[in-house]
């Protein structure tokens, strides 16, 4: 109902496109992406839209007026940098089920992040919902182009991980600050998850080095998917956004039904 009263009053509430349900569509099948020589998967197999009972979805074109448009807002209050290694805290990270990260628009290009109850909770701020889950360390819109501009961030990221052998979680760090642009807080997340997947996956990601990301039958090789079961539930639940709860299509492939359909128009 909600949906329909946030149409009709579109132009004088401010709801614009939030007005569609951009939650994920638990009636499509199939992977959604954009696979690269890295993937392991045709453009058949995973593809970057989305088709369901309601229709079929597509994300916007990353060009880099749009990219550049995002890097344009600044956020007020900046979260600060971690210093506390998540994957030995005892608090329990896990996403609640249902919960939003709206951008609020404050002066011009200025902007605040807040984590509703829920999309409609969101759109009764006037909240424009920027990704499934709470608000994190990666939830900026400044993160966000940094997702949208890098389809693959495996490589690089395994790069800057493979320094903490023999340099330590602070130059990984600085290399996913310099090598990829995620803001400090975001890049501290990405180090420990690094770290961490170091730690729990050696062996699987040493065997798997030269693989590609997927097997044929579109499941991920033994590192990604033991970097997604030791590693992934604290990394969302830290970070915040994240490349499918966010609606990017990159070269990890990804169950359609587990993508939300945002627009991020801002």
């Amino acid at each position: 109902m909600y949906q329909w009263v946030c149409l009709f009053l579109m132009v004088a509430s401010g709801c614009g496109d939030a007005a569609v349900d951009p939650t994920p569509d638990d009636t499509c099948d199939g992977l959604y992406g954009a696979p690269n020589e890295n993937t392991g998967l045709t453009e058949t197999q995973c593809m970057p839209r989305i088709e369901g009972t309601n229709g079929v979805w597509q994300p916007i074109v990353w060009d880099e007026e749009t990219l550049e448009s995002l890097r344009q807002w600044t956020l007020e209050p900046t979260p600060t940098v971690s210093s506390e290694d998540p994957y030995l805290s005892s608090e329990d990270w896990t996403p609640t089920a249902g919960q939003v990260c709206a951008v609020h628009k404050t002066i011009k290009k200025t902007y605040r992040l807040e984590t509703h109850d829920g999309v409609e909770q969101a759109w009764a701020a006037k909240g424009i919902v920027t990704h499934g889950g709470a608000c994190g360390l990666c939830s900026s819109l400044e993160d966000l182009a940094v997702y949208a501009a890098t389809t693959d961030l495996t490589e690089p990221v395994r790069s800057c991980g493979l320094k903490g052998l023999t340099e330590g979680l602070d130059a990984v760090d600085a290399c996913i600050q310099e090598q990829v642009g995620f803001t400090p807080p975001c890049a501290r997340i990405w180090a420990y998850n690094t770290q961490n997947t170091r730690n729990e996956c050696l062996d699987s990601c040493l065997s798997a080095l030269n693989d590609p990301y997927h097997q044929e039958d579109g499941t991920l090789n033994a590192c990604l998917q033991c970097d997604e079961d030791e590693s992934g539930p604290v990394f969302k639940g830290v970070a915040g956004r994240t490349r499918r709860n966010s609606g990017l299509a990159t070269a990890l492939c990804r169950p359609c039904d587990t993508v939300w359909q945002l627009q991020h128009k801002y």
